[in-house]
Protein backbone atom coordinates (compact mmCIF):
# COMPACT_ATOMS: atom_id res chain seq x y z
CA UNK A 1 0.00 0.00 0.00
CA UNK A 2 1.28 3.47 -0.87
CA UNK A 3 2.26 5.21 2.41
CA UNK A 4 0.38 8.19 3.74
CA UNK A 5 2.19 11.49 3.22
CA UNK A 6 2.46 13.73 6.28
CA UNK A 7 2.76 17.51 5.98
CA UNK A 8 3.33 19.53 9.14
CA UNK A 9 2.16 23.12 9.32
CA UNK A 10 1.48 26.02 11.65
CA UNK A 11 -1.62 28.07 10.88
CA UNK A 12 -1.82 31.80 11.52
CA UNK A 13 -3.88 34.80 10.54
CA UNK A 14 -2.67 38.26 9.59
CA UNK A 15 -5.26 40.92 10.38
CA UNK A 16 -7.96 38.36 9.53
CA UNK A 17 -6.33 36.58 6.58
CA UNK A 18 -5.01 33.02 7.05
CA UNK A 19 -1.51 31.78 6.29
CA UNK A 20 -0.76 28.07 6.55
CA UNK A 21 3.02 27.90 7.06
CA UNK A 22 4.27 24.52 5.81
CA UNK A 23 7.26 23.42 7.89
CA UNK A 24 8.02 20.02 6.34
CA UNK A 25 6.61 17.18 4.29
CA UNK A 26 7.02 18.82 0.88
CA UNK A 27 10.75 18.31 0.45
CA UNK A 28 13.13 20.61 -1.37
CA UNK A 29 11.60 22.01 -4.55
CA UNK A 30 14.05 21.92 -7.49
CA UNK A 31 15.38 25.21 -8.85
CA UNK A 32 18.40 27.49 -8.66
CA UNK A 33 16.32 30.52 -7.66
CA UNK A 34 13.16 30.80 -5.63
CA UNK A 35 11.21 31.84 -8.72
CA UNK A 36 12.46 28.73 -10.52
CA UNK A 37 11.17 26.73 -7.56
CA UNK A 38 7.83 28.51 -7.81
CA UNK A 39 7.58 27.66 -11.52
CA UNK A 40 8.62 24.03 -10.88
CA UNK A 41 6.01 23.73 -8.13
CA UNK A 42 3.34 25.09 -10.48
CA UNK A 43 4.29 22.62 -13.22
CA UNK A 44 4.87 19.47 -11.15
CA UNK A 45 3.60 19.80 -7.58
CA UNK A 46 0.42 21.84 -7.86
CA UNK A 47 -1.62 18.93 -6.47
CA UNK A 48 -0.04 19.72 -3.09
CA UNK A 49 -1.34 23.29 -3.29
CA UNK A 50 -4.84 21.96 -3.93
CA UNK A 51 -4.42 19.45 -1.08
CA UNK A 52 -3.48 22.17 1.42
CA UNK A 53 -5.55 25.13 0.20
CA UNK A 54 -8.83 23.74 -1.16
CA UNK A 55 -11.63 22.04 0.72
CA UNK A 56 -11.89 19.89 2.79
CA UNK A 57 -8.60 20.94 4.47
CA UNK A 58 -8.73 24.56 3.37
CA UNK A 59 -11.42 26.96 2.19
CA UNK A 60 -12.09 29.39 -0.70
CA UNK A 61 -9.91 32.13 0.83
CA UNK A 62 -7.01 29.98 2.04
CA UNK A 63 -3.40 31.07 1.73
CA UNK A 64 -0.08 29.50 2.63
CA UNK A 65 3.72 29.66 2.63
CA UNK A 66 6.06 26.70 2.08
CA UNK A 67 9.37 26.99 3.92
CA UNK A 68 12.44 26.12 1.85
CA UNK A 69 16.20 26.29 2.12
CA UNK A 70 17.15 29.66 0.61
CA UNK A 71 18.84 29.84 -2.79
CA UNK A 72 20.59 33.06 -1.75
CA UNK A 73 23.54 33.03 0.66
CA UNK A 74 22.33 36.27 2.29
CA UNK A 75 18.94 34.88 3.40
CA UNK A 76 17.74 32.93 6.43
CA UNK A 77 14.86 31.08 4.74
CA UNK A 78 13.29 30.66 1.34
CA UNK A 79 9.56 30.61 0.74
CA UNK A 80 7.11 29.60 -1.98
CA UNK A 81 3.69 31.20 -1.59
CA UNK A 82 0.53 29.24 -2.33
CA UNK A 83 -3.13 30.12 -2.23
CA UNK A 84 -6.42 29.12 -3.82
CA UNK A 85 -5.63 31.27 -6.88
CA UNK A 86 -2.18 29.77 -7.50
CA UNK A 87 1.48 30.42 -6.59
CA UNK A 88 2.27 34.07 -6.01
CA UNK A 89 5.69 35.68 -6.51
CA UNK A 90 5.17 37.57 -3.24
CA UNK A 91 2.53 37.75 -0.50
CA UNK A 92 2.63 40.53 2.10
CA UNK A 93 0.18 39.19 4.65
CA UNK A 94 1.70 35.74 4.19
CA UNK A 95 5.18 37.12 4.93
CA UNK A 96 3.93 38.81 8.10
CA UNK A 97 2.33 35.50 9.15
CA UNK A 98 5.45 33.54 8.21
CA UNK A 99 7.76 35.87 10.16
CA UNK A 100 5.50 35.58 13.21
CA UNK A 101 5.63 31.78 13.00
CA UNK A 102 9.42 31.75 12.53
CA UNK A 103 9.86 33.79 15.72
CA UNK A 104 7.29 32.08 17.91
CA UNK A 105 8.31 28.58 16.79
CA UNK A 106 11.98 29.52 17.34
CA UNK A 107 12.95 28.71 13.77
CA UNK A 108 15.27 31.73 13.74
CA UNK A 109 17.49 33.21 16.41
CA UNK A 110 15.14 35.44 18.37
CA UNK A 111 16.50 38.82 19.43
CA UNK A 112 14.57 41.39 21.44
CA UNK A 113 13.33 44.02 20.82
CA UNK A 114 13.66 43.38 17.05
CA UNK A 115 14.41 40.15 15.20
CA UNK A 116 15.44 40.64 11.57
CA UNK A 117 14.70 37.86 9.08
CA UNK A 118 15.93 37.89 5.50
CA UNK A 119 13.62 35.99 3.17
CA UNK A 120 14.36 34.63 -0.30
CA UNK A 121 11.06 34.99 -2.18
CA UNK A 122 10.22 34.40 -5.87
CA UNK A 123 9.94 38.19 -6.27
CA UNK A 124 13.29 38.92 -4.61
CA UNK A 125 14.73 39.75 -1.20
CA UNK A 126 12.20 40.69 1.48
CA UNK A 127 13.35 41.75 4.94
CA UNK A 128 11.04 41.21 7.91
CA UNK A 129 11.67 43.14 11.12
CA UNK A 130 9.71 41.53 13.96
CA UNK A 131 8.97 43.51 17.12
CA UNK A 132 9.42 40.95 19.93
CA UNK A 133 8.62 41.15 23.64
CA UNK A 134 8.84 38.18 26.03
CA UNK A 135 9.28 35.92 23.01
CA UNK A 136 6.04 37.09 21.43
CA UNK A 137 5.89 38.57 17.93
CA UNK A 138 3.96 41.80 18.50
CA UNK A 139 4.14 43.24 14.97
CA UNK A 140 6.04 42.74 11.74
CA UNK A 141 7.39 45.34 9.31
CA UNK A 142 8.35 43.98 5.91
CA UNK A 143 10.61 45.81 3.49
CA UNK A 144 9.02 44.67 0.26
CA UNK A 145 10.42 44.27 -3.25
CA UNK A 146 10.56 47.40 -5.44
CA UNK A 147 7.07 48.49 -6.46
CA UNK A 148 6.10 50.56 -9.46
CA UNK A 149 3.26 51.89 -11.59
CA UNK A 150 2.79 50.07 -14.88
CA UNK A 151 0.07 52.36 -16.25
CA UNK A 152 -1.84 55.33 -14.85
CA UNK A 153 -5.42 56.35 -15.68
CA UNK A 154 -5.89 53.78 -18.43
CA UNK A 155 -9.32 52.64 -19.67
CA UNK A 156 -10.44 49.08 -20.39
CA UNK A 157 -13.62 47.92 -22.11
CA UNK A 158 -15.31 45.40 -19.83
CA UNK A 159 -18.35 43.38 -20.95
CA UNK A 160 -21.33 44.37 -18.84
CA UNK A 161 -19.52 47.36 -17.32
CA UNK A 162 -18.45 49.40 -20.35
CA UNK A 163 -15.36 51.60 -20.30
CA UNK A 164 -13.71 51.28 -16.86
CA UNK A 165 -10.93 53.70 -15.80
CA UNK A 166 -8.11 51.97 -13.92
CA UNK A 167 -4.45 52.11 -13.04
CA UNK A 168 -2.12 49.11 -12.83
CA UNK A 169 0.74 48.81 -10.35
CA UNK A 170 3.12 46.10 -9.17
CA UNK A 171 3.78 45.53 -5.48
CA UNK A 172 4.89 41.91 -5.61
CA UNK A 173 1.87 41.04 -7.79
CA UNK A 174 0.05 43.14 -10.38
CA UNK A 175 -2.96 45.11 -9.11
CA UNK A 176 -5.66 46.92 -11.05
CA UNK A 177 -6.70 49.94 -8.98
CA UNK A 178 -10.30 50.93 -9.66
CA UNK A 179 -12.55 53.46 -7.93
CA UNK A 180 -15.70 51.69 -6.74
CA UNK A 181 -17.71 54.68 -7.95
CA UNK A 182 -16.48 53.94 -11.48
CA UNK A 183 -18.42 50.66 -11.52
CA UNK A 184 -21.44 52.06 -9.66
CA UNK A 185 -21.04 49.92 -6.54
CA UNK A 186 -20.99 50.89 -2.84
CA UNK A 187 -18.32 49.98 -0.30
CA UNK A 188 -20.73 47.59 1.38
CA UNK A 189 -20.12 43.93 2.23
CA UNK A 190 -23.78 43.17 1.56
CA UNK A 191 -22.90 43.78 -2.12
CA UNK A 192 -19.76 41.65 -2.04
CA UNK A 193 -21.01 39.28 -4.76
CA UNK A 194 -21.54 42.18 -7.15
CA UNK A 195 -18.12 43.62 -6.29
CA UNK A 196 -16.23 40.37 -6.83
CA UNK A 197 -18.05 39.69 -10.12
CA UNK A 198 -17.06 43.16 -11.33
CA UNK A 199 -13.48 42.42 -10.28
CA UNK A 200 -13.39 39.13 -12.17
CA UNK A 201 -14.74 40.83 -15.29
CA UNK A 202 -12.07 43.57 -15.07
CA UNK A 203 -9.28 40.99 -14.57
CA UNK A 204 -10.47 39.00 -17.56
CA UNK A 205 -10.63 42.09 -19.76
CA UNK A 206 -7.12 43.25 -18.78
CA UNK A 207 -5.62 39.80 -19.27
CA UNK A 208 -7.25 39.46 -22.68
CA UNK A 209 -6.77 42.99 -24.02
CA UNK A 210 -3.71 44.44 -22.23
CA UNK A 211 -1.93 41.86 -20.05
CA UNK A 212 0.98 43.11 -17.93
CA UNK A 213 4.42 41.53 -17.89
CA UNK A 214 7.13 41.95 -15.28
CA UNK A 215 10.41 42.85 -17.03
CA UNK A 216 12.58 40.79 -14.64
CA UNK A 217 10.48 37.99 -13.09
CA UNK A 218 9.55 35.10 -15.38
CA UNK A 219 5.92 33.96 -15.34
CA UNK A 220 4.50 37.16 -13.83
CA UNK A 221 2.29 38.11 -16.74
CA UNK A 222 -1.29 38.50 -15.55
CA UNK A 223 -3.57 40.48 -13.24
CA UNK A 224 -5.45 38.42 -10.65
CA UNK A 225 -6.17 41.26 -8.18
CA UNK A 226 -8.50 44.25 -8.41
CA UNK A 227 -8.20 46.78 -5.58
CA UNK A 228 -11.53 48.59 -5.50
CA UNK A 229 -10.93 51.96 -3.81
CA UNK A 230 -13.70 53.23 -1.54
CA UNK A 231 -14.99 56.81 -1.86
CA UNK A 232 -13.15 59.31 0.33
CA UNK A 233 -9.84 57.44 0.19
CA UNK A 234 -6.65 59.47 -0.04
CA UNK A 235 -2.90 59.27 0.58
CA UNK A 236 -3.37 59.21 4.35
CA UNK A 237 -6.15 56.62 4.69
CA UNK A 238 -7.38 54.39 1.91
CA UNK A 239 -10.14 51.81 2.23
CA UNK A 240 -10.60 49.06 -0.32
CA UNK A 241 -12.21 45.76 -1.28
CA UNK A 242 -9.60 43.43 -2.77
CA UNK A 243 -11.19 41.07 -5.29
CA UNK A 244 -8.99 38.08 -6.16
CA UNK A 245 -9.17 35.38 -8.83
CA UNK A 246 -11.06 33.00 -8.95
CA UNK A 247 -13.63 34.83 -6.82
CA UNK A 248 -12.85 35.83 -3.23
CA UNK A 249 -11.74 38.81 -1.12
CA UNK A 250 -8.55 39.38 0.83
CA UNK A 251 -9.55 39.66 4.47
CA UNK A 252 -6.33 41.48 5.34
CA UNK A 253 -5.40 44.92 3.98
CA UNK A 254 -3.07 43.06 1.54
CA UNK A 255 0.64 43.82 1.86
CA UNK A 256 1.54 43.65 -1.82
CA UNK A 257 -1.65 45.54 -2.65
CA UNK A 258 -0.68 48.21 -0.12
CA UNK A 259 2.72 48.45 -1.85
CA UNK A 260 1.07 48.79 -5.26
CA UNK A 261 -1.28 51.47 -3.96
CA UNK A 262 1.64 53.44 -2.49
CA UNK A 263 3.46 53.20 -5.84
CA UNK A 264 0.40 54.60 -7.62
CA UNK A 265 -0.02 57.43 -5.11
CA UNK A 266 3.68 58.25 -5.36
CA UNK A 267 3.45 58.40 -9.15
CA UNK A 268 0.59 60.89 -8.75
CA UNK A 269 2.74 63.02 -6.46
CA UNK A 270 0.37 62.47 -3.53
CA UNK A 271 2.51 60.27 -1.25
CA UNK A 272 6.10 61.17 -0.47
CA UNK A 273 9.01 59.50 1.28
CA UNK A 274 8.56 58.76 4.97
CA UNK A 275 4.86 59.55 5.29
CA UNK A 276 2.60 56.99 6.97
CA UNK A 277 -0.08 55.52 4.73
CA UNK A 278 -2.93 53.57 6.34
CA UNK A 279 -4.60 50.93 4.17
CA UNK A 280 -7.87 49.45 5.44
CA UNK A 281 -9.40 46.16 4.31
CA UNK A 282 -13.01 45.25 3.54
CA UNK A 283 -13.35 43.94 7.14
CA UNK A 284 -11.80 47.04 8.72
CA UNK A 285 -8.31 45.70 9.58
CA UNK A 286 -5.34 47.94 8.80
CA UNK A 287 -1.73 47.94 7.60
CA UNK A 288 0.59 50.92 7.87
CA UNK A 289 2.71 51.55 4.79
CA UNK A 290 5.64 53.84 4.20
CA UNK A 291 7.90 54.63 1.25
CA UNK A 292 11.50 54.43 2.47
CA UNK A 293 13.39 54.97 -0.81
CA UNK A 294 13.10 55.54 -4.51
CA UNK A 295 14.69 53.15 -6.99
CA UNK A 296 14.21 51.77 -10.49
CA UNK A 297 13.08 48.48 -12.03
CA UNK A 298 14.36 47.89 -15.58
CA UNK A 299 14.65 51.66 -15.99
CA UNK A 300 11.19 52.39 -14.59
CA UNK A 301 10.79 54.69 -11.55
CA UNK A 302 9.94 52.58 -8.50
CA UNK A 303 9.68 52.78 -4.73
CA UNK A 304 10.92 50.67 -1.84
CA UNK A 305 7.88 50.21 0.44
CA UNK A 306 7.50 48.94 3.98
CA UNK A 307 4.30 47.48 5.38
CA UNK A 308 3.56 46.92 9.08
CA UNK A 309 0.91 44.55 10.41
CA UNK A 310 0.20 41.90 13.02
CA UNK A 311 -0.31 38.13 12.91
CA UNK A 312 -1.30 35.46 15.40
CA UNK A 313 -0.74 31.71 15.47
CA UNK A 314 -4.10 29.92 15.37
CA UNK A 315 -3.11 26.26 15.37
CA UNK A 316 -0.61 23.50 14.67
CA UNK A 317 -1.45 20.48 12.56
CA UNK A 318 -0.19 17.50 10.60
CA UNK A 319 -2.07 17.07 7.33
CA UNK A 320 -2.33 13.53 6.00
CA UNK A 321 -2.38 12.82 2.27
CA UNK A 322 -3.94 9.35 2.03
CA UNK A 323 -3.98 8.08 -1.58
CA UNK A 324 -7.22 6.22 -0.89
CA UNK A 325 -8.99 9.49 -0.05
CA UNK A 326 -11.19 10.48 -3.04
CA UNK A 327 -10.51 14.13 -2.16
CA UNK A 328 -6.75 13.74 -1.66
CA UNK A 329 -6.18 16.71 -3.97
CA UNK A 330 -9.03 18.75 -2.54
CA UNK A 331 -11.96 20.23 -4.41
CA UNK A 332 -13.48 23.61 -5.20
CA UNK A 333 -17.19 23.98 -4.46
Amino acid sequence: MTPIRRIRAVDSHTEGMPTRVVLDGIGEIPGDTMNERRLHFMAHLDHLRHFLMDEPRGHPAMSGAILQRPTRADCDWGVVYIEVSGCLPMCGHGTIGLATVLVEERLVEVVEPVTTIRLDTPAGLVIASVAVSDGHADAVTIENVPSWTDRLDAVIEVPGLGAVPYSLAFGGNFYALVDLDAVGLPFDRSRQRDVVEAGLAIMAAINEQAPPSHPEIAGVDHCHHVEFIAPGSDARLSRHAMAIHPGWFDRSPCGTGTSARMAELHTRGELGLGADFVNESFIGSRFIGRIVAETTVAGRPAIVPTVTGRAWITGRAEYLLDPSDPFSEGFVF
